[in-house]
């Protein structure tokens, strides 16, 4: 197939590469020292100590790589505005659109029934336009669990994991759903297919949406962060609004929040992308990760004074850094 990565960042790379592997036709948008590292070296993947290296198609401009059967977009949040502007040379009415992506999508509203379908989230789309460019109809969302890192424009470093969970974002289970998950279990991946992406993006965004803001303020890896009592019980409190606001969209969160926290700790001093992102100044997703739980918030009529102050101080502080 002719797959086009759009955003070769550590999942997109790690993805790509896999995929080129296998005897797809990769393409990648990508600028700036990336675009040049792959023309020169192609697109490279470190893994279980050995370097792995394809060549891909590579432009700046999407029009130069022309129509894909598979667009797979990989960027962090504030990302998706340019995506949106540029995508549309990739697309055909048969292209299927695979977001990786942490936190709430644009697309998350239509999978969760009549009395939610169709709703636009400003936290995460303002104007439409992402939706508009990317219909939901054509995307199927993915919820990565890998840790992959960049060490350098173009080179992808696996670090754990290997997991892909793949639904569609209407919530209907269909044909190429299933293509697409057997191509990726053929590519190596840990594939499977969810009956509700939603409740995928929800359960793995209810220990992300504090952790990763948490630790962009203060700089602390994840133990240190849920070693101090206080912030342990100040996101316990974030998580139980949360658990509160999924339920009243049919979502439900079985789990305590300190069934979660253990969870998290057996992954030891985890720094979180977030506050890598901030160690690099780059732009912060709090948006998706903690707007867009605050909007819900507001639509289910479920009260977040905690997500409120989280939210404040952590955009506050990412202003202030000039990464908001």
């Amino acid at each position: 197939m002719k797959i086009c990565i759009y955003g070769a960042g550590a999942i997109g790379g790690w993805m790509g590469v896999r995929l080129a592997q296998t005897g797809h036709e990769i393409s990648v948008v990508a600028r700036g020292a990336t675009l040049a590292a792959l023309r020169e070296h192609g697109l490279q993947l470190v893994e279980n100590g050995k370097t792995a290296a394809v060549q891909v198609a590579a432009s700046e401009s999407s029009a130069d790589l022309g129509p894909q059967d598979i667009v797979i977009v990989a960027v962090k949040a504030p990302a998706m505005a340019a995506v949106a502007a540029g995508i549309a040379p990739l697309l055909t009415k048969d292209t299927v659109v695979v977001t990786a992506m942490n936190g709430v999508p644009w697309w998350f509203c239509d999978g969760l029934g009549a009395a939610f379908a169709g709703k636009r989230l400003t936290s995460v789309d303002p104007d439409g336009a992402i939706a508009a460019a990317i219909p939901s109809a054509q995307t199927i969302g993915c919820v990565v669990h890998a840790s992959c890192l960049q060490d350098a424009p173009g080179v992808i470093r696996h670090h754990l994991g290997n997991g892909l969970i793949l639904g569609e974002a209407c919530g209907q289970p269909s044909e190429r759903l299933q293509t697409l998950v057997a191509m990726l279990v053929a590519a190596g991946f840990n594939a499977s297919a969810s009956q509700q992406i939603q409740r995928d993006v929800w359960y793995k965004l209810w220990g992300n949406m504090t952790m990763n803001p948490i630790s962009a303020i203060t700089g602390a890896t994840t133990d240190k962060i849920l070693g101090d009592d206080l912030v342990r019980g100040f996101v316990t409190s974030a998580m139980l609004e949360a658990k509160e606001i999924g339920a009243k969209f049919g979502i439900p969160i079985d789990q305590a929040p300190s069934d979660r926290h253990q969870v998290t700790l057996k992954l030891g001093a985890m720094k979180t992308s977030m506050l890598q992102d901030v160690l690099a100044r780059k732009s912060v997703e709090l948006d998706a990760l903690v707007g867009a739980v605050r909007e819900l918030g507001q639509i289910t009529e479920v009260p977040t004074p905690f997500i409120d102050a989280l939210l404040g101080l952590s955009r506050l502080h990412a202003r202030t850094l000039g990464l908001y």
